[in-house]
C-alpha cells in the first residue's frame, strides 16, 4: 500500500478523536471508541456486498427452525465472521432521535457473529454507547468512519460512473493491518506509561524474528509451520513473524503456510490481537488467540510449535497463578518440573515475585522432538533470569535445566531505554533444541549494548533503536560465531559452579566450676547427680578436650547436651569436639566447574592452608548456574598515572595562586 495513502487514513481516523471525543473523553481513552469503530468500520465494509446475501439465508434458515446459523451466515457472507442484523453502518446516520439511533445501532452490534462479540465484549464497546449518546456524539462517530474521505473498504472508490478516475484505492487485508497496527501505537505512544507491557518495539521484534528464522532459512520446506506467543500482547511479534517466514519462503522458492497461536491475559490487548488478525483476513488465526493466563491456564497445553518469540512480563508477581496451581509449593505441573537422570525431581519454580522464567519455560516445553527442524525460541528477558536466584532454586534449576540439555545458543545484552515503559537492560534469550554441529556444548554471549541509533524524540522511556544496519550486524556476529570484543563464545559449564559448605570443627574448653542454672533440669535430684558427675572426674581429664570430658562423666548424651551451654566455652586451642561442626564457623564457597580438579583442588589450594581442619559437608553440596556479562564484558576504567594527577594539582594550584595575588592588589 502506498504509504501517503496510508499515513491520510491513520490521520483521519486519528482526528476523528479529536474532531468528536475531544470534549467527552480525555486523551488515554480516546482508545476506548476509536479501536473498536475501527474494527467494527472496516468488518462492516467486508460485509455491505453480501448483506443481502446473508439476510435472504437468514430467511431461509429461520423458517426451516434451524438455530445453528452462524456457519451457514459466514458462508453466505464469504468471511469467517457476518452480522445478521437488518442494518448497515451507513444506514444508522438517518437516525435522527438518539434513542432509537442507540436502540438501533445496539441491534447493529448483536446482529455480529459470535466471534465478534467476544471482542467487542473484550473492548467493553457497550458500556461507551450511553456515554456516547448523552454527549450526542455516537451519529457523528459514525457519520466520521463512513465518510467519502476515507476507504476501509477493499473495493476502490471511483470519482465517476465509469470507473476510470480512481478517487480511493482500495484496502487490502494487509493495508488494513498496517493501518491498525499503526492506530494501536499512536495510542500507546499517547499512554507510554503502560505501553511497554503490552507492545514490543518493532525494531526489537524484527531483531528477533530475523534470530529464529534466517539460521534455518535454508531448511524451510513446501510445509505448514507453527509460531506462538505465550504472551502475545497486541499479537504484534505473531504477524511480524509470519512476514518474516513467508518473505523468506518466497526467497527460496518455497511455499509455506503459517499457523499463529497466542495468548495474552489483558482483556483489550486480546480483543486487540483476535481483531487484529480478523481485519487481516485471517479467520481462522484468531480463533488460535487465547484468553486468560498463560501459567495457570495453558490454552495450548496440548500443542508444540516449531518458532516461538514472546515478551513475557518482568519483575510482576505470579501469586495469583500459582494459588491457582495448588500454592508454589505444590506445583506439579511438567513444564516447571523435571527430572534428573538419577531420578531426582528438579524444581524450576521461581519466587513469586517475578514469574518470567516460567513463560521461558513453557515455550520450552513446548519445543517439537520429533522434526528435523526442532523449535527455535527467541524471548526477551530482564537480567533477573540470568542471575538471579542461589544454586539450588527455581531460578538456578531452570538455567541448569536449559544449559544441561544444551537447548541456549546465544544470549544478546540489549542496550538501555530500549522499551517504552523501562529503561533498564535487557537480553535476547536464543533457543533451539536443533542445535548445529559447531554450536553444540556452547553459549554465544553477545553485548549489543552500545549498538543503537539514537530516536530524534523519545517515544516514553525509549531513547534509542536498532536500525537496519544494526540489526543486520548483531545478526552477523550471530551467524559467524565471531569472536571479538562483543562477542564470546563458552562451554556450557562456563556457568555451572558448585556450591559447597565448609564446616570447621567446634572447639570447646571445659569450665568446670561454672554454675549450672536450676532450671535445667526438672527434677532437683537430677541436678545434684549431674553436679556429682563432673566433680567425680579424675583430674588428670584434659578441660580442653570435651569429648573426653563428657566420657568421664558417664552422663547420658542428654544430660551433656542440657549442662554443655553452661560449663563450656569455645576456644581455638581446644581439641574439636568430635563429628560436631561450629555453625559460627561455617562458610559457603562457590566453585566453578572449570576450576582445575574441582572441589578437592578448591579445597586444598583455597581452604586448608589457612584452616586445616576445615571439611565439606557433601549432602550439602547444590549445583548452580549464573550468567554474568559483566564479569566477561566489564572494561574496568584505566587509571591516571600519578605524575599526571600531581602536574594537574600543581597546575590547579598555580592558578589559585594567581587568582589570590590579583585579588589582594585588587583591595
Amino acid at each position: 500500500m502506498d504509504n501517503q495513502v496510508h499515513n491520510s487514513i491513520v490521520s483521519f481516523i486519528w482526528g476523528i478523536a479529536d474532531d468528536c471525543l475531544r470534549d467527552v473523553y480525555v486523551r488515554g481513552k480516546y482508545r476506548d471508541v476509536i479501536l473498536p469503530m475501527t474494527v467494527i468500520r472496516r468488518l462492516d465494509a467486508l460485509l455491505e456486498d453480501s448483506k443481502e446475501a446473508v439476510l435472504d439465508m437468514k430467511k431461509k434458515l429461520d423458517a426451516a427452525g434451524i438455530d445453528n446459523q452462524w456457519p451457514a451466515l459466514c458462508n453466505a457472507a464469504g468471511q469467517a465472521f457476518c452480522n445478521a442484523s437488518p442494518f448497515r453502518l451507513r444506514d444508522l446516520t438517518s437516525r435522527a432521535k438518539r434513542q432509537t439511533l442507540k436502540s438501533d445501532f445496539e441491534a447493529y452490534l448483536d446482529g455480529f457473529s459470535p466471534n465478534v462479540q467476544e471482542i467487542l465484549d473484550k473492548f467493553k464497546f457497550r458500556s461507551q454507547i450511553d456515554t456516547m449518546i448523552e454527549a450526542d456524539i455516537l451519529g457523528a462517530v459514525i457519520e466520521k468512519f463512513i465518510s467519502p474521505n476515507i476507504n476501509l473498504s477493499p473495493d476502490p472508490v471511483y470519482k465517476d460512473d465509469a470507473k476510470t478516475m480512481l478517487k480511493h484505492p482500495g484496502l487490502d487485508n494487509h493495508g488494513m493491518g498496517t493501518i491498525f497496527e499503526e492506530l494501536i501505537r499512536r495510542f500507546n505512544e499517547e499512554n507510554n506509561e503502560e505501553a511497554g507491557e503490552h507492545w514490543t518495539p518493532r525494531d526489537v521484534v524484527e531483531l528477533m524474528a530475523d534470530l529464529i528464522f534466517i539460521p534455518v532459512a535454508d531448511q524451510i520446506k513446501d510445509a505448514t509451520y507453527s509460531c506462538y506467543d505465550g504472551a502475545c500482547g497486541t499479537g504484534g511479534m505473531l504477524t511480524v513473524a509470519q512476514d518474516r517466514l513467508l518473505t523468506l519462503a518466497r526467497r527460496g522458492g518455497k511455499n509455506v503456510s503459517i499457523h499463529l497461536f497466542g495468548q495474552e491475559i489483558n482483556p483489550e490487548t486480546y480483543a486487540i490481537a483476535k481483531a487484529d488478525l480478523l481485519l487481516k483476513g485471517d479467520g481462522e488465526q484468531a480463533e488460535h488467540i487465547s484468553y486468560g493466563s498463560t501459567l495457570s491456564l495453558d490454552g495450548n497445553a496440548t500443542r508444540q510449535f516449531d518458532f516461538m518469540l514472546s515478551n513475557p512480563p518482568y519483575g510482576k508477581s505470579w501469586k495469583t497463578d500459582a494459588e491457582k496451581m495448588g500454592g508454589k509449593k505444590d506445583i506439579l505441573d511438567s513444564r516447571f518440573n523435571a527430572y534428573l537422570e538419577g531420578g531426582e525431581q528438579l524444581a524450576m519454580i521461581p519466587r513469586t515475585s517475578d514469574g518470567q522464567l516460567l513463560f521461558l519455560l513453557n515455550n520450552v516445553a513446548k519445543m517439537k522432538r520429533d522434526t528435523p527442524l526442532g523449535s527455535r525460541i527467541a524471548e526477551v528477558h530482564n537480567g533477573s533470569s540470568i542471575f538471579t536466584g542461589d544454586a539450588g532454586s527455581g531460578e538456578s534449576n531452570a538455567r541448569r535445566y536449559m544449559i544441561e540439555n544444551d537447548l541456549v545458543e546465544a544470549i544478546i545484552a540489549v542496550p538501555e531505554n530500549m522499551f517504552y515503559n523501562t529503561g533498564i537492560g535487557t537480553y535476547i534469550w536464543i533457543l533451539s533444541n536443533r542445535k548445529e554441529a559447531r554450536r553444540k556444548g556452547k553459549i554465544q554471549l553477545i553485548d549489543a549494548t552500545k549498538m543503537k541509533s539514537p530516536l530524534r524524540k523519545n517515544m516514553g522511556k525509549k531513547n534509542c533503536e536498532f536500525t537496519r544496519e544494526i540489526r543486520a550486524e548483531i545478526l552477523r556476529i550471530f551467524m559467524e560465531m565471531e569472536e571479538s570484543e562483543v562477542s564470546m563464545i563458552f562451554d556450557n559449564d562456563e556457568f555451572a559452579y558448585w556450591s559447597i559448605t565448609v564446616e570447621r570443627p567446634l572447639r570447646l574448653r571445659v569450665c568446670p566450676e561454672n554454675e549450672i542454672p536450676a532450671n535445667t533440669f526438672k527434677k532437683a535430684e537430677e541436678l545434684e547427680a549431674v553436679r556429682k558427675a563432673i566433680a567425680d572426674v579424675p583430674a588428670d581429664t584434659p578441660l580442653d578436650d570435651w569429648t573426653a570430658f563428657a566420657a568421664a562423666t558417664k552422663l547420658k548424651a542428654a544430660a551433656l547436651k542440657k549442662i554443655c551451654p553452661f560449663i563450656t566455652v569455645k576456644d581455638v586451642n581446644a581439641q574439636p569436639v568430635s563429628g560436631v561442626a561450629d555453625t559460627d564457623l561455617r562458610d559457603t564457597e562457590i566453585v566453578p566447574f572449570k576450576y582445575e580438579g574441582g572441589i578437592e583442588a578448591f579445597m586444598h589450594n583455597e581452604v586448608l592452608t589457612y584452616a586445616p581442619d576445615a571439611w565439606v559437608d557433601e549432602k550439602k553440596t547444590v549445583i548452580g548456574y549464573e550468567i554474568s556479562f559483566t564479569k566477561y564484558f566489564y572494561k574496568p576504567v584505566e587509571l591516571r598515572e600519578m605524575s599526571e594527577i600531581l602536574a594537574e594539582l600543581t597546575a590547579l594550584e598555580q592558578q589559585a595562586d594567581g587568582m589570590m595575588a590579583s585579588i589582594m592588589e585588587g583591595i
